[in-house]
């Protein structure tokens, strides 16, 4: 503990799940019924902006159905204590996190909760249905989207990232699949600057080799316990 002074911290789809927030990959590669590249796509967005639009809509209007679990709890403790640097990243694009008080969080795949203006690139907190060729309040553009990283497009935030891992000295993945780039070659980017490495998973992910230490169980068990030992150790 002594030697841990940065951390950066990585949540996936597991984390979120235990509150009722369907994975991105269910059953069949189907992500709520839909296949992932009908939705999440730009081709998609271009060839069934109706579908796309009320796929994203059905998400966001679900958000008011869930809450913050233990695990989503325990990490904005440890966010609210913490004396280091530390930087939360979500592959996420629910809200949990910051309802349960997380402040030092970046969402790298976007946020069911904003919109896009596809025009001039703003974006606007979006609480309410996104109908197709809504007007962005910035630039008057019917170009509004739901403002979601696509495969495809460059995640958000990776600048700010990229510097957190090379400080970092505990890297941590909790409910990640390590299927999806460039997420999942962060363990490897903060083995490279020194840092150690924990994951905490359901299951053994595709990345977990690159860890120094996995722990497999349910995130809304594991991430208290392991928040209340770091939190133990700093008085």
């Amino acid at each position: 503990m002594a030697d841990i002074r940065n951390i950066v911290i990585l949540t996936g789809a597991g984390v979120s799940a235990e509150s009722g927030v369907a994975t991105f990959r269910g059953p069949g590669g189907l992500w709520e019924g839909h296949r992932v590249e009908n939705v999440c796509t730009p081709q998609a967005l271009f060839r069934d902006p109706e579908l796309v639009h009320r796929f994203y809509d059905e998400r966001r209007a679900k958000l008011a159905s869930v809450e913050p679990n233990a695990a989503h709890r325990a990490l904005a403790r440890l966010d609210q204590k913490w004396p280091g640097e530390l930087l939360l990243v979500t592959q996420n694009v629910d809200d949990l996190h910051e309802r349960a008080g997380s402040q030092r969080l970046v969402h790298m795949h976007g946020e069911l909760k904003s919109a896009l203006c596809a025009a001039c690139g703003n974006r606007t907190d979006w609480e309410d249905a996104l109908p197709p060729e809504t007007e962005c309040p910035d630039c008057g553009t019917p170009a509004l989207r739901p403002d979601i990283v696509f495969f495809g497009e460059m995640p958000y935030h990776m600048d700010v990232i990229e510097r957190a891992l090379a400080r970092a000295d505990l890297f941590v993945s909790i409910g990640t699949s390590g299927a999806v780039y460039p997420a999942a070659g962060f363990v490897q980017t903060a083995r490279h600057y020194g840092a150690a490495t924990l994951e905490l998973n359901l299951d053994p992910s595709e990345a977990s080799a690159w860890f120094g230490e996995s722990r497999m169980g349910p995130a809304g068990t594991l991430v208290p316990a392991w928040v209340d030992s770091l939190n133990r150790n700093l008085g």
